[in-house]
């Protein structure tokens, strides 16, 4: 029998879909929400440009990428590692 992977099917050995569309939802949750806050910022910018807060308005937004980004990728970081241990335990307990 060929090793654990990841988002393989150990029976089959082809991609599981499904277990790969389950972890992408709440990673395209987390970027929805942060591109949300950031358009509406970048809109608010573009609404009130020719005045000072429309800088104000922008620099907001970009911080709202650079944090939603810095968000999304500790999520996928952490989330790799709890699913990393999940298959090590798997196997652990298999050879047992």
């Amino acid at each position: 029998m060929p090793p654990n992977r990841l988002f393989f099917d150990p029976k089959t050995g082809d991609v599981d879909t499904d277990w790969i569309l389950e972890e992408a939802v709440p990673i395209a949750k987390l970027v929805l929400v942060f591109g949300a806050i950031a358009a509406l910022s970048f809109l608010l910018a573009s609404i009130f440009s020719g005045s000072g807060i429309s800088l104000l308005f922008a620099v907001a937004g970009q911080f709202v990428v650079a944090v939603g980004t810095g968000v999304v990728l500790l999520y996928v970081i952490v989330r790799a590692r709890q699913l990393g241990d999940e298959l090590e335990n798997r196997a652990g307990n298999d050879r047992v």
